[in-house]
């Protein structure tokens, strides 16, 4: 149940953008740059990033969300995203992958958790500095992410189906409206 009053056709943070615009579209941009813009690593590496942190954080909205723009990206789709998501060790991507992710979580603890062995850890997996310095943000930034639509009780389906048609159109048009 939202705490403020949201348009109810417009679930999670996109009702949080438009009850908002003028901070909305900001917020949308960074999105965009950052799970579409340019980078060595795929969008739905990216967007797993963004779904792994959130799981973290318990926000469901964001994690069953990114969860399935991720898996509309990857190759092996829902098996593969729910299965890191279940299990970062067992998971089904790669070791640098899993670095990159292990350096996110890190992130989600505290900016102050991450060690030079993890950048290091990164590294020897293929990361480069963008590569490290990508998860990083993405991770920072859906902190920030999940604190407001938490924060603010945004409403959050829990059919997958809805899930799914986000996903259509955020991979199709991406986050910019």
């Amino acid at each position: 149940m939202p705490h403020i009053e949201l348009d109810e056709s417009l679930p999670g943070i996109r009702g949080l953008f438009a009850f908002r615009p003028e901070t909305g579209q900001p917020l949308q941009q960074l999105a965009e740059a950052l799970l579409r813009g340019d980078s060595t690593l795929e969008r739905g590496e990216r967007e797993l990033i963004a779904a792994y942190v959130s799981r973290l954080n318990d926000c469901n909205f964001c994690c069953w969300s990114h969860s399935a723009f991720a898996a509309k990206q990857l190759e092996g789709g829902y098996d593969v995203v729910d299965a890191t998501l279940a299990d970062l060790d067992t998971a089904p991507v790669s070791s640098k992958m899993k670095a990159l992710l292990r350096l996110a979580g890190k992130v989600q603890q505290s900016g102050k958790a991450v060690t030079e062995e993890d950048i290091a850890a990164a590294r020897a997996e293929g990361a480069t500095d963008q590569e490290i310095h990508d998860a990083v943000l993405i991770a920072a930034a859906f902190c920030m992410f999940n604190r407001y639509v938490d924060g603010l009780g945004a409403i959050t389906p829990t059919d997958r189906a809805a899930y799914d048609q986000m996903a259509e159109m955020i991979v199709s048009a991406g986050y910019v409206r």
